[in-house]
């Protein structure tokens, strides 16, 4: 480029083999994906790959995060738009609309949730990201007094992802389905129906 540095052009080359790595992660499998094939597909010298990076793992495991991290970001303003949890609920399940299970984003979140069991370092920084989306969303179902916000949080991060792995394995599992089921979670014990399906409360000395 006319008037670029070569800081510019460095940075420039390290976006293009965090982009790449993203593309190869979905298309090949975490494990696949070599020094050649990153070089390659990038455009540059293998030994530019590692000069950039310590490994294709660090390289890997950073391109996984930034594209997890910014799915997950999309979902802060939902959180600021909604008046309600079931509001959010239902902007977050409209996030999942573009993502069938199979598309290369949910690719990746599943490459990297397996890596993370093999690889210490990068199971914390997906724990850490996705800390951080629990602890946004139980603060907006505290303020709506939804009971055990954190627990909440936790399950319906974990649905979520579940839903989308589910949806891999062929056909089912719309928003639109599953919305009514978790919507469940966050509505206020005082706002269920008195006759809605919880079993009732078992007397002392009954079994289960």
């Amino acid at each position: 480029m006319a008037g670029s540095t070569a800081a510019d052009r460095g940075r420039e080359v390290r976006r293009r083999l965090l982009r790449v790595a993203a593309e190869l992660i979905a298309e090949r499998g975490w494990t696949a994906v070599s020094t050649r094939m990153l070089a390659e597909r990038a455009g540059v010298a293998p030994g530019v790959v590692h000069y950039h990076f310590s490994s294709v793992r660090a390289l890997l495991a950073e391109a996984a995060l930034g594209v997890i991290g910014d799915v997950v970001e999309q979902a802060g303003p939902a959180l600021a738009r909604a008046a309600t949890p079931g509001e959010a609920l239902g902007l977050m399940m409209g996030l999942l609309e573009d993502h069938d299970g199979r598309d290369a984003t949910s690719l990746l979140f599943t490459e990297a949730y397996l890596a993370a069991t093999r690889d210490e370092g990068l199971r914390r920084s997906l724990a850490e990201v996705m800390t951080g989306f629990r602890r946004r969303l139980a603060g907006h179902l505290t303020e709506h007094a939804v009971p055990f916000p954190e627990a909440t949080a936790a399950v319906l991060a974990a649905a979520i992802d579940g839903i989308v792995l589910h949806r891999a394995l062929g056909p089912g599992l719309e928003a639109s389905d599953v919305a009514p089921v978790l919507h469940r979670l966050v509505t206020p014990l005082d706002r269920h129906a008195p006759d809605d399906d919880r079993p009732p409360p078992r007397k002392a000395g009954e079994s289960a």
